[in-house]
């Protein structure tokens, strides 16, 4: 009996351990819950931890505490780690994505607002700083506010099924992009960093753009055509 309950206590001392080191850099997951996901930030932000020090941990909630900002909830987390530590943190229900450091120096690691920007390309950016910007100030503003790894990817309609794909896309593609900002800094290179293989879902993102930016031209120049086309078989009658 002695022996059994030996083993039983073992195992499910084995089983805690293990789950610990699979929630290190995946701190917390309420939404995606796949283990390939799972096993590439893992194995990103260990390779990333052990090269810099830096821990980057990505906080995947379905919703945030009630009665807390994302700013709160995050801010009491950063309290209990002592080492350097980045949170990406995403909120499901709250529809908010937000990056957190316990040390502001490691901002100058990467560039949190380009990572958090809404748009992905500079065309992009462009466009709208033609469309919303209400004085040169402004203009250069949102001209310059582009390079968006993680927004422009959750912004993407997808059927119900795909959801839960997308959050894991976006955030593993935010996660990959601070990592090689951080291990660039550095002057490391990330064995587990794939390059620019993430940059393949960017540019599908500003294909997707462009193609909805040219139908909306054609449609306006179409539209243009149809009313002259209009006038002038009025003033024949």
């Amino acid at each position: 009996m002695k022996i059994l309950t030996r083993g039983l206590f073992a195992l499910i001392l084995t089983i805690v351990f293990h789950t610990q080191l699979l929630a290190e850099y995946l701190y917390k997951d309420e939404v995606v819950h796949r283990p390939a996901f799972t096993e590439q930030i893992e194995k990103l932000g260990s390779e990333l931890h052990q090269k810099t020090g830096i821990a980057l941990r990505l906080i995947m909630l379905r919703e945030l505490p009630q009665g807390k900002s994302m700013l709160a909830y995050e801010r009491e987390l950063l309290a209990k780690f002592h080492e350097p530590t980045i949170l990406l943190t995403f909120s499901e229900m709250d529809k908010e994505v937000d990056i957190e450091t316990n040390d502001t120096s490691l901002y100058k690691y990467f560039d949190r607002k380009q990572v958090l920007s809404p748009v992905s390309s500079a065309v992009q950016a462009f466009i709208m700083a033609v469309v919303y910007a209400k004085d040169f100030k402004s203009f250069n503003e949102i001209r310059q506010d582009y390079g968006g790894t993680i927004l422009p990817l959750l912004a993407q309609k997808a059927k119900k099924e795909q959801v839960v794909g997308k959050y894991a896309g976006s955030m593993y593609n935010g996660y990959l992009d601070i990592a090689h900002q951080i291990a660039t800094a550095k002057g490391i290179t990330l064995e587990n960093d794939p390059g620019d293989a993430n940059q393949e879902t960017i540019f599908y993102v500003k294909l997707f753009f462009y193609g909805f930016v040219l139908y909306g031209i054609v449609m306006y120049i179409r539209r243009k055509i149809y009313k002259i086309r209009y006038k002038n078989e009025q003033k024949t009658e």
